[in-house]
């Protein structure tokens, strides 16, 4: 199975899968080759549907060195790419019957986003960096950008100095998720940041080497990787002071969630968001509940402390005293 393991991710570059795509499915597929191993099943035609379901339960069963098991979501991929690796292996003859053709894979639960920054919690993280240096200017740039687009921290860190519009008022996001592109709205605050940090910062930290074009760079003078973003972001989310988990997807969750509270069209977050499906979007639309609350609050009986109180007293409510009136004689 570790040739034709080969042979399949080949296949996948080919048909021009993402390369982080292909290497989840590298990850996923050598963890089940080596349990197969573990059993002494080193050929494709040795696996049975009996096999798979037990390695499905075993995945359940699972247990992290933190002691947490899996979640749905990594028990789903996983499943899915020994699905679509039988499959392959089916359709061009390497085996004649496809034993994981009945998996069913576990249902994924849609979580809401746990944790969303006000507008004010925003502000405060992104007054965090020390504009005075450079690198602060360039950290001030980058979480502006973040705030105002909600693209994701791949995104942001492929971004090229030829991919602003400040005419326009657009950023270009090239090859994203899906390998598509997208053109997205930038606000005039998160343009003065960047064309701040392009002109007087950047220049500073170009390299000998050749130029690629790269927007934001490092001290050493190349690009972010996704995974020194997130450390970066997260450093000015605790600065804050903020009690909320996350760094860079915090700021997709941000921007999606107050726009949509400001009545912004649900089909042009999902736009900028750059998801394929609706529904996707269609998670923050129950996490926007101001619209909601403001109905509860006029509509609702016990939404109100004072009409509680004057209830639990036996008074009318109308004639309840409100919280923020006083006693004259007090005074």
């Amino acid at each position: 199975m570790a040739t034709l393991l080969a042979a399949f991710l080949e296949r996948l570059r080919v048909k021009n899968y993402a390369a982080s795509t292909i290497e989840d499915h590298d990850i996923n597929l050598r963890h089940f080759i080596a349990w197969c191993a573990e059993r002494a099943i080193t050929r494709a035609s040795d696996v049975t549907k009996p096999m798979i379901d037990r390695y499905q339960r075993v995945l359940y069963y699972y247990r992290k060195a933190d002691g947490r098991p899996l979640s749905f979501q990594s028990q789903h991929l996983k499943l899915s790419s020994v699905k679509l690796f039988f499959r392959w292996l089916t359709r061009e003859n390497h085996i004649l019957y496809n034993p994981a053709s009945e998996i069913e894979l576990p249902r994924v639960e849609r979580r809401l986003p746990r944790y969303v920054l006000t507008a004010n919690e925003a502000d405060r993280v992104l007054s965090q960096p020390d504009i005075t240096t450079p690198f602060g200017i360039r950290d001030r740039a980058m979480l502006e950008i973040l705030y105002s687009t909600g693209i994701r921290r791949a995104e942001l860190v492929h971004l090229t100095i030829y991919d602003l519009d400040a005419e326009r008022g657009t950023i270009m996001v090239r090859q994203g998720k899906g390998k598509k592109d997208r053109m997205v709205p930038i606000g005039e605050r998160a343009i003065a940041w960047t064309l701040k940090y392009l002109a007087e910062v950047r220049p500073t930290l170009i390299s000998s080497r050749d130029d690629d074009g790269t927007m934001f760079l490092t001290y050493t003078g190349i690009g972010f990787s996704p995974d020194l973003l997130t450390r970066w972001v997260r450093q000015y989310v605790e600065a804050a002071g903020l009690q909320k988990a996350g760094a860079c997807h915090l700021f997709r969750h941000t921007m999606a969630t107050l726009m949509l509270e400001r009545g912004a069209n649900i089909r042009f977050v999902q736009e900028m968001l750059g998801h394929a499906h609706l529904q996707t979007t269609q998670i923050y639309t129950r996490v926007a509940i101001k619209k909601l609350k403001e109905i509860h609050s006029l509509t609702h009986p016990s939404a109100k402390l004072e009409r509680s109180i004057a209830v639990a007293d036996g008074e009318d409510a109308d004639d309840a005293p409100r919280l923020d009136e006083h006693d004259d004689s007090e005074k």
